[in-house]
């Protein structure tokens, strides 16, 4: 099991400042890496080798600085070398590689900087060694933690109202949950939905905390929610001090949007799958007043009687909706 991110964080805080005076390849950069997979619990040498010998496209033996089969090459460099031309040299080394081990990631180092080529999507992310603390998340496939696919961010959408409606139906069935209880039951997860993108939480934040925090039955989702409502609702100098990093992320919702207690909603694995399907759309130029939480006001009877027609509006058209989040 991964360590928590608290205590990945924690650890990268430490190496950071402990490695920023590293300048020296030959001297420093196998000790680098041996604390750089420590940050995660990881004994390098029990899931790949340093300096492996392999032939070159030219023929020439060349030799990696360090191979987990099947997952990571790592090329390293003495403190400002090209790192360019270092993931060229990297990209050399792949045809002396076995099929079946050639790596899904490459990672070239000049001990401030690093670059991570994700061959299987075509992706470049560079970061310094001082923000690896606050962008561990680049290197969770060392982790051990799933990729997150990068979503788009797609506008308010009819997509989107579909599956809240279809989300009303089965709490609905499933739950006995109705009316008022129901409809402030999908008020939160519409604003913890959107706060993504409001820069309220961190992005995906929510997405993340369902996949890593609740089993694919879903049978737990209904208590883990239950859980993340009641810390929306509580000050962050209320909150124990070893809580896990990733409920840490939910910021404080000063309001009383999170203030009701509801009754424990029961999920199963296709109400999960839906959760998880509705995006974190964008609202563009419409500022967020509307999500700073307040107790949701009662609609008319129709609304009432039909709280699942509402979410529909809401969710198309959340500009027109502020009188339910009063600023």
């Amino acid at each position: 099991m991964p360590l928590s991110r608290r205590e990945i964080r924690t650890r990268a805080t430490k190496f950071a400042k402990q490695w920023v005076a590293a300048h020296n390849e030959e001297a420093e950069a196998k000790p680098f890496w041996v604390e750089f997979f420590n940050i995660f619990g990881i004994r390098s040498t029990t899931v790949g080798s340093y300096e492996m010998h392999v032939k070159k496209l030219d023929a020439a033996l060349g030799k990696i600085d360090y191979f987990w089969p099947g997952h990571l090459l790592v090329e390293h460099k003495s403190k400002g070398k090209d790192l360019k031309k270092a993931a060229i040299q990297a990209a050399d080394y792949l045809h002396g590689v076995k099929e079946h081990e050639k790596p899904r990631y490459i990672v070239v180092s000049d001990f401030a900087r690093f670059v991570v080529y994700n061959l299987a999507e075509g992706t470049e992310t560079e970061l310094l060694l001082e923000e690896l603390p606050n962008r561990i998340e680049v290197f969770d496939f060392i982790a051990g933690y799933e990729a997150r696919p990068v979503r788009e961010q797609d506008p308010v959408n009819i997509k989107a109202a579909e599956l809240m409606g279809r989300l009303h139906d089965e709490l609905k069935a499933a739950s006995g949950l109705d009316g008022h209880q129901l409809e402030v039951y999908l008020l939160r997860l519409l604003f913890i939905l959107f706060a993504d993108d409001t820069g309220i939480f961190e992005r995906d934040a929510f997405y993340n905390f369902i996949v890593d925090q609740t089993r694919d039955d879903g049978t737990d989702v209904g208590p883990q929610l239950a859980r993340l409502f009641q810390l929306l609702n509580t000050a962050e100098d209320k909150r124990p001090k070893n809580l896990d990093e990733r409920l840490a992320d939910f910021k404080y919702i000063n309001g009383k949007l999170f203030e009701e207690q509801l009754p424990l909603a029961e999920w199963d694995g296709g109400m999960r799958v839906t959760l998880l399907g509705m995006r974190q759309p964008r609202l563009g130029h419409h500022q967020p007043r509307h999500f700073r939480c307040a107790v949701p006001k009662r609609h008319g009877p129709e609304d009432a009687a039909q709280p699942r027609r509402a979410l529909h509006q809401r969710a198309e058209h959340p500009q027109a909706h502020q009188a339910a989040f009063p600023g």
